[in-house]
């Protein structure tokens, strides 16, 4: 299969367009969103219809660039370091870090970070959401957007220390 390379971000564009309607028609199954060749061409940029589906349902406070900067980092991620390859493992939701957990003091971080590392390799589950609303207030107090943090986590390169230091830094 080609990548598509010029122009991935507006066939994301179209999808993402897409998700909005039918979630807005109640459409609440991920499953009829797409068509399976457009569920191919999400592959190609390393997402999933339920990514989408997750945007289209919290896009009060989701907004599209947003979820484009996210998509784009998850994108550079699975081209870059996967070479366009799927893993074929799942975070199990019930191995994460609890939502109180702390790292260095700060509370949801060792949770996001397991996060955010499932969701540049593609190991998210359709339970689990990165940027969910738990993950956007983390977000919100530490003042860091969503996609800088997965470039983090992916520069960090399995060393926590350099982000927790990029996090206490930002507050």
């Amino acid at each position: 299969m080609k990548t598509v390379n010029y122009g991935w971000q507006q066939r994301l564009r179209e999808l993402y367009d897409k998700a909005q309607v039918k979630y807005s028609n109640d459409n609440r199954k991920v499953e009829t969103m797409f068509t399976p060749r457009e569920v191919n061409v999400l592959r190609e940029f390393g997402a999933k219809p339920m990514e989408l589906y997750d945007y289209a349902e919290d896009s009060s406070d989701l907004d599209w660039e947003t979820a484009l900067l996210i998509t784009a980092a998850r994108r550079d991620y699975f081209l870059q370091e996967q070479n366009g390859v799927w893993s074929e493992k799942m975070v199990k939701v019930e191995a994460l870090p609890a939502k109180t957990d702390e790292l260095e003091g700060v509370v949801w971080l060792p949770r996001i970070i397991q996060k955010a590392i499932g969701r540049l390799r593609g190991e998210l589950p359709n339970d689990l959401m990165y940027c969910c609303g738990g993950d956007r207030k983390f977000f919100r107090t530490y003042d860091i957007h969503p996609a800088d943090f997965l470039r983090m986590v992916w520069a960090a390169k399995g060393k926590p220390e350099k982000v927790v230091a990029y996090v206490k830094s930002r507050k």
